[in-house]
Protein backbone atom coordinates (compact mmCIF):
# COMPACT_ATOMS: atom_id res chain seq x y z
CA UNK A 1 0.00 0.00 0.00
CA UNK A 2 1.47 3.53 -0.95
CA UNK A 3 1.19 6.06 1.42
CA UNK A 4 1.92 8.98 -1.47
CA UNK A 5 -0.21 11.67 -1.39
CA UNK A 6 -2.14 12.33 -4.47
CA UNK A 7 -1.25 15.49 -6.76
CA UNK A 8 -3.69 17.83 -7.08
CA UNK A 9 -4.67 18.14 -11.11
CA UNK A 10 -4.84 21.34 -12.90
CA UNK A 11 -6.24 21.73 -16.28
CA UNK A 12 -5.00 24.98 -17.82
CA UNK A 13 -6.59 26.16 -20.88
CA UNK A 14 -4.23 29.29 -22.32
CA UNK A 15 -4.44 29.34 -26.11
CA UNK A 16 -0.75 31.19 -25.85
CA UNK A 17 1.63 28.17 -26.07
CA UNK A 18 4.40 29.68 -24.40
CA UNK A 19 1.94 31.17 -21.82
CA UNK A 20 0.48 27.87 -21.22
CA UNK A 21 3.86 26.18 -21.14
CA UNK A 22 5.03 28.57 -18.49
CA UNK A 23 2.27 28.08 -16.04
CA UNK A 24 2.41 24.37 -16.82
CA UNK A 25 6.16 24.33 -15.41
CA UNK A 26 5.35 26.52 -13.20
CA UNK A 27 2.57 24.57 -11.33
CA UNK A 28 4.51 21.54 -11.66
CA UNK A 29 6.93 22.69 -10.19
CA UNK A 30 4.79 24.05 -6.86
CA UNK A 31 3.98 20.24 -6.86
CA UNK A 32 0.83 19.92 -8.97
CA UNK A 33 -0.27 17.74 -11.64
CA UNK A 34 -0.93 19.67 -14.72
CA UNK A 35 -3.21 18.83 -18.24
CA UNK A 36 -3.47 21.52 -20.81
CA UNK A 37 -5.75 22.27 -23.22
CA UNK A 38 -5.65 24.98 -25.97
CA UNK A 39 -9.42 26.09 -26.87
CA UNK A 40 -12.58 25.76 -24.70
CA UNK A 41 -14.01 23.12 -26.63
CA UNK A 42 -10.78 21.24 -25.83
CA UNK A 43 -10.88 21.99 -22.23
CA UNK A 44 -14.40 21.02 -21.75
CA UNK A 45 -14.00 17.52 -23.45
CA UNK A 46 -10.75 17.46 -21.05
CA UNK A 47 -12.83 18.89 -18.33
CA UNK A 48 -15.26 16.09 -18.44
CA UNK A 49 -12.88 13.09 -18.93
CA UNK A 50 -9.97 14.28 -16.22
CA UNK A 51 -12.48 16.04 -13.74
CA UNK A 52 -9.29 18.06 -12.78
CA UNK A 53 -9.31 19.49 -9.02
CA UNK A 54 -9.22 23.36 -10.47
CA UNK A 55 -9.41 24.45 -13.64
CA UNK A 56 -7.75 27.67 -15.11
CA UNK A 57 -9.02 29.33 -17.96
CA UNK A 58 -8.11 32.17 -20.08
CA UNK A 59 -11.06 34.16 -20.77
CA UNK A 60 -9.98 35.36 -24.24
CA UNK A 61 -10.21 31.69 -25.50
CA UNK A 62 -10.82 30.98 -29.46
CA UNK A 63 -13.96 29.30 -30.96
CA UNK A 64 -16.08 29.08 -27.55
CA UNK A 65 -14.59 31.66 -24.97
CA UNK A 66 -13.78 31.29 -21.05
CA UNK A 67 -17.22 32.81 -20.16
CA UNK A 68 -19.19 29.82 -22.00
CA UNK A 69 -16.55 27.64 -20.84
CA UNK A 70 -17.17 28.35 -17.22
CA UNK A 71 -21.54 27.88 -18.04
CA UNK A 72 -20.36 25.14 -19.88
CA UNK A 73 -18.36 23.54 -16.38
CA UNK A 74 -20.85 24.66 -13.98
CA UNK A 75 -23.89 23.09 -15.52
CA UNK A 76 -22.16 19.72 -16.00
CA UNK A 77 -22.39 17.45 -12.95
CA UNK A 78 -18.66 15.97 -13.46
CA UNK A 79 -17.34 19.27 -13.45
CA UNK A 80 -19.86 22.01 -11.01
CA UNK A 81 -18.17 21.85 -7.85
CA UNK A 82 -15.01 22.25 -9.79
CA UNK A 83 -13.13 25.78 -8.60
CA UNK A 84 -12.10 27.76 -11.91
CA UNK A 85 -9.48 30.69 -11.84
CA UNK A 86 -10.05 33.00 -14.64
CA UNK A 87 -6.66 34.78 -16.05
CA UNK A 88 -7.26 37.77 -18.74
CA UNK A 89 -4.80 40.35 -20.62
CA UNK A 90 -8.35 42.24 -21.35
CA UNK A 91 -8.83 45.64 -19.88
CA UNK A 92 -10.78 44.63 -16.94
CA UNK A 93 -13.24 47.09 -15.01
CA UNK A 94 -15.05 45.55 -11.81
CA UNK A 95 -18.49 44.79 -13.66
CA UNK A 96 -16.19 42.49 -15.87
CA UNK A 97 -15.08 40.70 -12.69
CA UNK A 98 -18.21 40.56 -11.62
CA UNK A 99 -19.28 38.58 -14.93
CA UNK A 100 -16.33 36.08 -14.78
CA UNK A 101 -17.75 35.26 -10.95
CA UNK A 102 -21.63 35.42 -12.32
CA UNK A 103 -20.33 32.77 -14.68
CA UNK A 104 -18.84 30.87 -12.19
CA UNK A 105 -15.17 32.01 -11.61
CA UNK A 106 -14.02 31.59 -7.79
CA UNK A 107 -10.74 34.17 -8.66
CA UNK A 108 -10.02 36.75 -11.51
CA UNK A 109 -5.85 37.27 -12.03
CA UNK A 110 -5.01 39.69 -14.99
CA UNK A 111 -1.96 39.12 -16.66
CA UNK A 112 0.65 40.16 -16.24
CA UNK A 113 1.07 38.39 -12.99
CA UNK A 114 3.55 36.44 -11.17
CA UNK A 115 3.44 32.50 -11.04
CA UNK A 116 2.87 32.62 -7.44
CA UNK A 117 -0.07 34.25 -7.63
CA UNK A 118 -1.39 31.38 -9.63
CA UNK A 119 -0.18 29.46 -7.24
CA UNK A 120 -1.83 31.05 -4.27
CA UNK A 121 -4.95 31.49 -5.93
CA UNK A 122 -5.05 27.28 -6.56
CA UNK A 123 -3.94 26.72 -3.10
CA UNK A 124 -6.94 29.05 -1.95
CA UNK A 125 -9.16 27.40 -3.80
CA UNK A 126 -7.98 23.92 -3.18
CA UNK A 127 -8.31 24.41 0.49
CA UNK A 128 -11.41 26.07 0.36
CA UNK A 129 -12.79 22.66 -1.30
CA UNK A 130 -10.92 20.63 0.65
CA UNK A 131 -8.76 19.44 -1.74
CA UNK A 132 -5.12 18.64 -0.79
CA UNK A 133 -2.55 21.20 -0.67
CA UNK A 134 0.63 19.90 -2.65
Amino acid sequence: MSSAKKRPLILVIEDDIAARKLYAERLSQAGLDVAEAHNGLQAAEKAFDLRPDIIVTDLGLPGIDGYELCRRLQRDYRTARTPIVAITGRYFSSADVARARREGCHAVLIKPFVAEDLVAEIRRALESTGGMVG
